[in-house]
């Protein structure tokens, strides 16, 4: 910025003023991403239900080998940046990343993921988390989903920390979900021809298992949350007192299920809601702006707010990205293509960094 500028009243006439047509935004956050999976483009067919999805997750994992995998994130993470995304919840089950995500202007927080029925508890992730810390790395161990985990796991993924940073659980992307524990619906019968058997069905519902695994003052992401009701949120907002953050991803949820979130119920109960893309398995691109537009007819200072302020926030990154004041290490980024009229986005509307 020319030194006086902001008391200047002839702004065109200083040197150095360059003239942006939209909206001057810090970072964008992108609250919840899977960069390891971005070279499964295209390869799982869209709309065939989440269990299918689940399946087909575990047939597609081999089809590339290391050195196609690494060149998908790294592209993605290229895409992430020059869109002005500066921060990402990053979601992995193991190191391959790790590079990428160390060399790049984005700040990553590594939710390295503990997943499977068959797992016994978090311990055999201390080689990722070693290797990510030692490579100075921000990172923290988190339960998979509240269907993925038996009870000890779960639990030890909760506690294995470090546990001063937030949970990522993905939390009712499906009606399955909440199914299981009912002991019915497609996960339930796939877990079955699979001889799967789980033990924390008791706890009654996906919502009463995070709040009796979870202490109250840990802040959390839940993520996707297709399927929660008013019941839902009232039960985890009445355990908590750390911040929670309801993630949405719906061009994911579209891909996979056809489903929404819902996104009047989030905003009549006053949430913290960010904004995540999920991963190239699930979608079609890591656009934030394309997320925007599909959550609907949200007033755009308050999408704006999402995918800022509190995607920043729900990763402990609130000083450093939450905007332009004095101290913030954010950039710039200029949204633009926006209906001026209806102060709305429009199928033009897109984010490209300044710097």
């Amino acid at each position: 910025m020319v030194e006086g500028i902001e008391t200047c009243e002839n702004i065109d006439a200083q040197a150095g003023v360059e003239y942006y047509n939209g909206i001057l935004l810090p970072d964008l956050v992108d609250a919840h991403c899977h960069l390891e999976l971005s070279y499964l483009r295209d390869a799982i067919p869209q709309g065939g239900g989440f269990t299918a999805f689940a399946r087909d997750m575990g047939r597609v994992r081999d089809i590339a080998d290391r050195t196609e995998k690494l060149r998908a994130a790294e592209d993605a993470d290229r895409a992430l940046w020059h869109q002005g995304v500066g921060a990402v919840g990053d979601v992995g089950n193991g190191s391959l990343t790790f590079g990428i995500k160390r060399r790049s202007p984005v700040a990553y927080l590594n939710f390295v993921e503990l997943f499977g029925l068959a797992v016994g508890d978090a311990g055999t992730l201390i080689p990722v988390m070693t290797d990510g810390i030692g490579t100075g790395m921000r990172c923290v161990v988190t339960p998979h989903s509240t269907y993925s985990l038996q009870d000890a796991a779960f639990r030890s993924a909760v506690g294995y920390g470090p546990c001063n940073r937030p949970l990522s659980i993905h939390f009712m992307e499906s009606p399955a979900e909440r199914e299981l524990f009912e002991g019915c619906g497609s996960l339930y019968e796939w877990y079955g021809k699979r001889g799967l058997e789980i033990d924390f069905a008791g706890y009654g519902s996906p919502a009463r298992r995070i709040t009796s695994a979870v202490p109250a003052d840990r802040d959390i992401l839940l993520v996707h949350n297709c399927c929660v009701t008013e019941e839902d949120v009232d039960i985890i907002l009445s355990h908590f007192t750390g911040r929670v953050t309801w993630v949405l991803c719906p061009r994911s949820n579209r891909y996979i299920s056809r489903m929404e979130p819902p996104v009047e119920l989030l905003r009549r109960k006053g949430v913290n809601i960010a904004v995540g893309t999920d991963s190239l398995a699930s979608n079609t691109s890591l656009d934030m702006v394309a997320e925007l537009r599909a959550l609907g007819n949200v007033p755009l200072e308050e999408l704006l707010d999402w995918v800022t302020l509190n995607g920043a926030m729900a990763l402990g990154l609130g000083e450093r990205f939450a905007g332009f004041e004095k101290g913030s290490a954010s950039g710039a980024v200029l949204l633009s293509g926006v209906d001026w009229d209806s102060m709305a986005l429009t199928d033009a509307s897109r984010t490209e960094r300044i710097f």
